[in-house]
């Protein structure tokens, strides 16, 4: 009844300036999820996973950078789905959230992004994915460090402490329980390595050594998180640690 009543709006102004902006925001994504000859870079493992999975593939993403990766370079097209623990900030969500969604969706592809920290916490529950017989496919973002706690300790100044991770080839772990497993520690076997996981009947575990140092970078950054990065790096230099500042710059600046 109101429908009558509504006067239509022409002016695009408002929307071109939006779509412009999505533009620009979206090349300076894509543009850090190009192929690297140097390190495997998580933002292009994550478009990656995106391109091979299939169309109405059902996503899990652990608490941390995975979820940052997963939420700018999935790309949905309202038959995938993607699980999180957005609201509870849990770690360790994505392995066991995958097992749920594969019982429930048994016909569709699931693929858990887990970090390393991340499926570290519930590794007890990787045997169920053996006693259940489910196919679900686990890629981890192992990069030796919980990355999202290391990067709010360097925006708030302060030396990484307690967030350091040891260097776990989880796919002999994988291997050991039954589990197809795959390393990657090239970037140019990326590719390769999801296609060939994707395509098994069954579980299947891509452990993935990506950049430590990769900074999940807002799209504003405010003043007191400058200043606070600056004061790490100087902590860092005047503490022996130099060669954390230099590896941040290679990975985020000199790539």
């Amino acid at each position: 009844a109101l429908l009558p009543l509504v006067e239509e709006k022409n002016n695009r102004k408002f929307l071109d300036k939006a779509l412009e902006h999505y533009r620009d925001a979206r090349k300076g994504l894509d543009d850090l999820a190009k192929l690297s000859d140097k390190a495997i870079h998580p933002q292009y493992l994550a478009q990656q996973i995106s391109h091979f999975a299939a169309d109405d593939a059902i996503f899990t993403c652990d608490v941390g950078t995975p979820t940052v990766w997963a939420a700018r370079y999935l790309k949905m097209n309202g038959k995938r789905r993607l699980l999180g623990s957005f609201n509870h900030g849990s770690m360790a969500n994505a392995m066991p959230q995958a097992l749920g969604a594969q019982a429930t969706a048994p016909g569709r592809q699931v693929i858990a992004m887990c970090g390393d920290g991340g499926f570290s916490m519930l590794m007890g529950d990787f045997l169920s994915v053996v006693q259940m017989k489910l196919p679900i496919k686990i890629v981890v973002f192992n990069n030796s460090v919980l990355g999202f706690v290391a990067m709010e300790m360097k925006a708030g100044g302060y030396l990484t402490d307690g967030t350091e991770l040891h260097d776990t080839n989880f796919a002999r772990i994988a291997e050991a329980c039954g589990i197809t497993g795959i390393r990657v520690e090239k970037a140019a076997d990326v590719d390769g390595a999801l296609q060939r996981a994707f395509s098994i009947d069954g579980p299947v575990l891509v452990d993935v050594v990506v950049a430590k140092e990769e900074l999940a970078i807002p799209p504003q950054i405010k003043l007191e998180q400058a200043k606070g990065f600056s004061l790490y790096m100087l902590r860092a230099i005047i503490s022996g640690r130099g060669d954390e500042v230099i590896e941040l710059a290679k990975t985020n600046w000199l790539r």
